[in-house]
């Protein structure tokens, strides 16, 4: 079966305080003009509705461009499950008929979806509040794509959350909640490696306690793996994770290499300047880089599994991958639909579009 590529999104140790990076939703950066969330402030009464029209124009998209994968905005409901906004808790019935056409929309393209809630989701907390809360988004997501009539390939994919001062404890704590989460939640909910908090090696521990499937992600695991486990076999655990009903799926990024530039306060005169700083390894690239992931791809011929890309220039990163490796692997370059040499020329133009953040 044929690999696939998709586009992506994106604490000190609460996550529910900060993120690393914004949590950014997909955007098409090839056609910029497009929306993929209803982003208005709720005095303006966003909705659902205009979300899902958002979404049916990018599906347009991904179509023309063979894109069979794409992540879907964890905003796309505004304000759903809002504990002060009452009147944002019904969108999704509200919406019925419009997600089971879009979800006939995505059959027919055969289009992987997925849901990568926000940083605040945190199933580990020892706030009992912000756990229910997270069931709550997790249940209005989980909603979202049944309602679409999609099958188990949709899902959700979280992180563990924080360490708390305690890894084990906290592992223990996602375990607990895993077990008393609502079906269609438990069903759809996959469980993804981070870069500073819990390792492959703690994700496979949880998998052995819940059975849930878990999201290899490659960069991650290079960040943070204090086991020092094997990239090999440890991929391959993560393969065997999923039911045989489900087809697995892995995160790739390529590690930002430019300075940063930060500001700080003149001890001196007590400005803040601009300073230059070594890359922080965790960031990700614009773009991918071809060589890191023919070499990859390479290593694991056997495997059967869809590639989501999480990279800053979104689309334009999958686009050019394809030509790449069209031009460097033409050994790999089928299974991406990328066919025969791609010249520097069929580079698409962005212009005035900033890249932002994940």
């Amino acid at each position: 079966m044929t690999k696939q590529t998709y586009l992506s999104e994106e604490a000190n140790d609460d996550p529910y305080l900060s993120a690393t990076t914004a949590r950014f939703a997909v955007k098409v950066l090839g056609k910029p003009e497009l929306k993929s969330n209803d982003s208005r402030r709720w005095q303006s009464e966003p909705h659902l509705r205009v979300s899902l029209d958002y979404v049916a124009a990018i599906f347009a998209y991904l179509s023309d461009q063979r894109i069979t994968m794409y992540r879907l905005s964890s905003e796309l409901a505004p304000y759903v499950s809002h504990p002060d906004l009452p009147q944002f808790h019904h969108q999704i019935e509200e919406c019925a008929n419009e997600l089971r056409t879009l979800g006939a929309q995505a059959r027919a393209q055969s289009l992987r979806l997925s849901f990568h809630p926000a940083q605040y989701i945190v199933l580990n907390s020892p706030d009992p509040r912000l756990v229910e809360r997270s069931i709550w988004d997790l249940r209005c997501q989980a909603e979202i794509l049944d309602r679409m009539e999609l099958g188990p390939e949709a899902v959700l994919v979280v992180h563990v959350g924080g360490t708390y001062g305690n890894r084990e404890l906290g592992r223990q704590r996602w375990i607990e909640t895993y077990q008393r989460l609502p079906e269609p939640v438990r069903r759809r909910l996959t469980l993804e490696n981070d870069d500073v908090r819990y390792s492959a090696a703690d994700v496979l521990a949880i998998h052995e306690h819940t059975g849930v499937p878990l999201i290899f992600d490659y960069l991650h695991f290079w960040c943070f793996n204090p086991e020092h486990l094997d990239l090999a076999p440890t991929f391959q655990r993560f393969m065997a994770s999923w039911p045989t009903e489900m087809r697995p799926k892995i995160h790739f990024s390529s590690p930002r290499t430019e300075m940063r530039e930060v500001k700080q306060r003149n001890r001196n005169t007590g400005k803040l300047e601009a300073a230059l700083r070594p890359p922080v390894w965790a960031g990700h690239a614009d773009y991918i880089n071809p060589f890191e992931f023919i070499t990859f791809m390479r290593s694991v011929p056997h495997a059967d599994f869809d590639v989501m890309l999480e990279a800053k220039a979104k689309d334009l990163a999958l686009l050019r991958l394809r030509r790449d490796l069209a031009n460097y692997a033409p050994d790999v370059a089928p299974l991406f639909a990328a066919n025969g040499p791609q010249s520097e020329e069929e580079e698409p133009e962005l212009i005035s579009v900033s890249l932002g953040e994940e």
